[in-house]
């Protein structure tokens, strides 16, 4: 079989053959070489397809066709091997392949930056484009995309409808005013123009959210969910912000906070349920070599119970502790990392949902309660993460929305089609937020934003 004619027919998943259940005869594994010993008259390759964690391990001996081209073959070559999957005397390992032919695929330049084995997670981002390749990245990658699975699996087994919600948007969601700007003119031209000569003859952004239009989709089809990506121009540095990260963003109608909250844990629980289930051997790595206590917190979420503790009772405890927080708890001011950790891993040992916030510190279309200084608003608090999921019943009350958009000082002309709803058939409805990449790092103990999504977009970085 030459270059030219090989298949992706032809050829067999790394991890299906590691998984066989018996020996196999003329099997072809594709792959990128991880490693290869060479003796005087046969060699070993490790190589890997990304189909799953462990290298399956070929065996090629002289007689091998292609056997001369060994010597152009080193770690990072794309390599076709053609052979028998047979029992492997070596330990750690069921099978491996007896090889018959090497094709070599794609030739690695000498200067490939990833010879060793280990490599520290700052060099990694300098080459985004390669870090995939590597065992850590590549089990990231496998469990972002069973778990974008997932989240899909448990929504629509749930009568759920997946609404594609607009990415440019002229509406703020948030009311932070951190957003990116969309434009056809040149912003670096000379004079300014007005936002009526533009594409949509207003000012567009990228969307911070998906949740007030899904919300319009709630008022028509019951329950609804939007996942996707979204953008804040927020000039942050830390170890979890990101200017572009996804959201999952589920609205219910003929709901109320309580039934939000339910929700939301439902979620986590069957996403941590579907991620020890399903990506074993992927999270082994991490528990192993990321953070040792991983699977212990999993674990405990799964069978834990999900505290619904008020911001009022959440601000008292903290009062009571008998501890110097750096930020002593005060009624109207937000919660801090200090603070969540205490009632997440001191406190309750487990998950805790705080409920009816200040409005000070809340978004506009939350619900107003009815002593009218407090939202039904809840935020999700874990173990070693803080906020996993925030949300709210939302305002179906026009007056009461419309005077709180006036009380914040924005537009209401921006907000008239979110206005209209609350016209026509309103419902209490509620609905929440979870960021995909705080779930990524809570699930796999990875400290920094940056590597749980591909290619992260920060201040100063925007490569690809």
């Amino acid at each position: 079989m030459s270059v030219a004619t090989l298949s992706f027919r032809d050829r067999t998943p790394c991890a299906e053959l590691l998984a066989a259940d018996a020996p196999r005869g003329g099997v072809t594994a594709c792959g990128w070489v991880r490693t290869k010993r060479e003796a005087k008259d046969f060699a070993f390759l490790e190589i890997n397809d990304g189909s799953g964690l462990a290298n399956l391990q070929a065996v090629i001996d002289a007689t091998a066709d292609g056997y001369d081209l060994l010597a152009a073959v080193a770690t990072g070559t794309a390599v076709a091997l053609h052979g028998e999957l047979v029992a492997s005397p070596g330990k750690g390992q069921r099978w491996e392949l007896k090889a018959t032919r090497l094709d070599v695929i794609g030739h690695c330049d000498s200067d490939y930056p990833l010879q060793k084995k280990r490599h520290s997670d700052e060099f990694l981002r300098s080459i985004a484009h390669l870090r995939a390749r590597t065992n850590k990245y590549g089990a990231l990658a496998r469990i972002r995309s069973r778990l974008s699975f997932a989240i899909h699996e448990f929504f629509q087994g749930r009568g759920f409808h997946y609404i594609h919600t607009p990415i440019v948007t002229g509406s703020d969601c948030e009311g932070a005013g951190e957003m990116f700007r969309v434009t056809t003119l040149d912003p670096y031209a000379a004079g300014a123009a007005a936002p009526d000569d533009d594409f949509f003859g207003k000012e567009a952004h990228l969307t911070v959210s998906g949740q007030l239009s899904v919300e319009t989709y709630c008022l028509a089809l019951s329950k609804v969910y939007t996942f996707g990506p979204t953008f804040r121009a927020e000039n942050s540095n830390t170890s979890r912000h990101m200017a572009e990260f996804w959201m999952i963003e589920p609205e219910i109608a003929f709901a109320d906070i309580f039934d939000d909250m339910q929700l939301a844990e439902d979620l986590v629980r069957h996403l941590v349920d579907f991620l020890r289930a399903d990506c074993a051997e992927d999270l082994d790595l991490f528990t192993r070599f990321v953070d040792k206590d991983l699977d212990a917190r999993l674990a405990a979420i799964a069978g834990s119970e999900f505290v619904r503790l008020s911001y009022g009772e959440a601000i008292e405890l903290l009062k009571a502790a008998g501890r110097r927080f750096e930020y002593p708890p005060e009624w109207g001011a937000d919660l801090q990392t200090e603070h969540e950790r205490y009632l997440t891993e001191e406190h309750f040992k487990g998950p805790v949902f705080v409920y009816d916030w200040p409005k000070e510190i809340k978004a506009f279309y939350m619900r107003l309660n009815d002593d009218g200084r407090t939202v039904a608003a809840m935020d999700l608090l874990v173990p070693h993460s803080g906020e996993l999921v925030g949300g709210s019943a939302r305002e179906e009350r026009r007056d009461v929305l419309a005077a709180r958009i006036a009380e914040l000082g924005f537009d209401e002309a921006d907000y008239w089609w979110y206005l209209d709803t609350r016209r026509f058939g309103s419902v209490p409805h509620a609905g929440f937020g979870l960021g995909f990449e705080r779930f990524l790092m809570f699930a796999t103990g990875v400290s920094n934003i940056r590597d749980v999504i591909p290619f992260p977009r920060t201040p100063r970085h925007l490569e690809f």
